[in-house]
């Protein structure tokens, strides 16, 4: 994957974990973490999980405050087959 492939990648899961966090900021902030990463431990593969953790250790990545806070109980995936 080249590197403009890759930033548009990025954008692309910052905008759907922001508009995850979205949906769930109504709920109690405990809460809306835990729920923010059932979904994507739920809903996305192994690969996307992989670079939104690449993207979290990047400063200034986009990320929604309450996706941060849910990062902590998101799993992380084994390595990815190439």
């Amino acid at each position: 994957m080249d590197s403009e492939s890759h930033k548009s990648t990025a954008t692309k899961l910052v905008y759907m974990a922001n508009q995850i966090a979205t949906f769930f900021h109504s709920q109690p902030k405990d809460e809306a973490a835990a729920a923010v990463a059932d979904h994507i431990n739920h809903f996305w593969e192994p690969r996307m999980r992989q670079q939104f953790f690449d993207i979290l250790e990047q400063q200034d990545n986009g990320l929604d405050p309450l996706v941060v806070e849910a990062a902590k109980q998101i799993r992380k995936p084994g390595p990815v087959p190439v």
